[in-house]
């Protein structure tokens, strides 16, 4: 099996050929998508030069599918320009064998946490075999007729995204059967945002994989490179693995909009920006707007202070079917024009400490899935301790300063 650095995975294939209820005083976020808006609704891009992904680069990929059995590990963010990666593959004439479908499913639909079954997707007949359910990592039956596994998953940049825990075991599968992974890369709308505590064994999930901070700051194709070259994959092996990279000119800090949302709770660029630091939230009794029209815009909790400027109540919906604090009068903060990053363009931890000073039930606004999130005993000691966020910060530049050395060695684009 062979292993692939990053840079000279770069070099060969740049050789291959071409509900909520506001108060009075509150103002509501901008306009999201309804909850009769399916997962993969598109929202209005901003003025941005565009970005070639590694799915629309077809010459430097397709002759590494001929005459293959492909399997794809993909969702409603696997597009070709507006045709899914599927369907265009198969109007080539690939032999496409299986799709793999992460969280949320194949279409982006299901709720958060919502089991995927096994199936066969309606319009090409390809049968869909679910990595979200009790099985996490695809087994020797459901690769028997793979030779070639393609991910195509956009991702938004922080460890507890769930795809990236798919790809690390879609690449452990690979690498223990003999099969070749081929990411198609695409950018992280959170490149340049590498910051939080680094996870810890003891507190390794399936939000927690690997030996990352919060918020990593690669792309899929570099964080690929990286569990191959630092044999983080299980027995310390490594996949045969091809990374299919942007085109020339992108960077960590190129600015990006999604085209399709990367899952139902996430629906516009500021939500996804505050992802980083809002979900350690969801390890608390605070909730992150699940159930209302402006998830990850919003936080609040009964057991906050009713003098808070914004109020809203939970609802079932769509994307939450039984979202936290269902039905439930919330107090809390509106974040829809909040900075997305702290002073020191990390991220964001005021509101948790706030939140916390604050709550009227603190033995229990910390819930188990906190330390699963947050990767982490050593946080929520700091801040039932009152520790500052610029001393909680110093806790973690030792662990930072030696990721940003090890990321280096695995980025295949400039930082600006």
């Amino acid at each position: 099996m062979i292993g692939i650095s990053a840079k000279v995975t770069l070099a060969m294939l740049l050789a291959l050929p071409t509900c909520g209820t506001s108060r009075p005083a509150a103002t509501a976020a901008r306009p999201p998508a309804t909850a009769q808006d399916s997962a993969h609704t598109e929202i209005a891009p901003p003025a941005v030069a565009p970005i070639v992904v590694g799915a629309e680069q077809l010459a430097k990929y397709l002759p590494q599918l001929q005459n293959k059995r492909v399997g794809l590990v993909i969702n409603q963010t696997s597009r070709v320009g507006n045709t899914y990666l599927v369907d265009t593959l198969r109007a080539r004439g690939v032999n496409v064998t299986a799709i793999f479908a992460p969280e949320h499913g194949f279409r982006g639909e299901a709720a958060d946490g919502a089991t995927i079954k096994d199936g066969r997707d309606a319009r090409s007949g390809v049968p869909v075999r679910s990595v979200y359910g009790k099985t996490k990592k695809p087994t020797p039956e459901m690769l028997a007729d793979v030779d070639v596994l393609v991910f195509d998953i956009q991702d938004v940049g922080a460890r507890f995204y769930t795809f990236i825990s798919t790809l690390h075991y879609v690449m452990e599968a690979a690498a223990e059967l003999n099969k070749t992974v081929l990411v198609l890369d695409r950018p992280n709308p959170n490149g340049n945002l590498v910051d939080g505590p680094i996870l810890e064994p003891a507190h390794k999930s399936f939000v927690g994989l690997d030996p990352l901070p919060i918020a990593h700051g690669l792309t899929v194709g570099e964080l690929a490179t990286m569990l191959n070259g630092e044999k983080w994959l299980a027995g310390g092996r490594r996949c045969q693995l091809t990374v299919i990279p942007l085109a020339a000119g992108y960077t960590h800090a190129t600015p990006y909009h999604l085209p399709v949302r990367p899952s139902p709770n996430l629906p516009t660029d500021q939500a996804i920006a505050l992802y980083p630091s809002i979900c350690l939230f969801e390890g608390t009794n605070v909730s992150v707007g699940r159930g209302t029209t402006t998830p990850f815009e919003v936080i609040g909790s009964p057991t906050q202070p009713a003098t808070r400027p914004y109020s809203f109540t939970p609802q079932p919906n769509a994307g939450s079917p039984t979202p936290p604090l269902n039905g439930q009068l919330c107090y809390g903060l509106n974040l829809a024009d909040a900075p997305t990053r702290s002073e020191s363009t990390g991220l964001v931890l005021k509101y948790l400490l706030d939140f916390y000073q604050q709550s009227t039930d603190k033995p229990h606004f910390f819930g188990k899935y906190f330390e699963e999130l947050a990767g982490t005993t050593t946080l929520r000691e700091q801040i039932i301790a009152g520790k500052s966020e610029a001393a909680i910060r110093t806790s973690w530049e030792p662990g930072l300063t030696k990721f940003r050395a090890l990321r280096r060695k695995y980025l295949l684009y400039p930082e600006r």
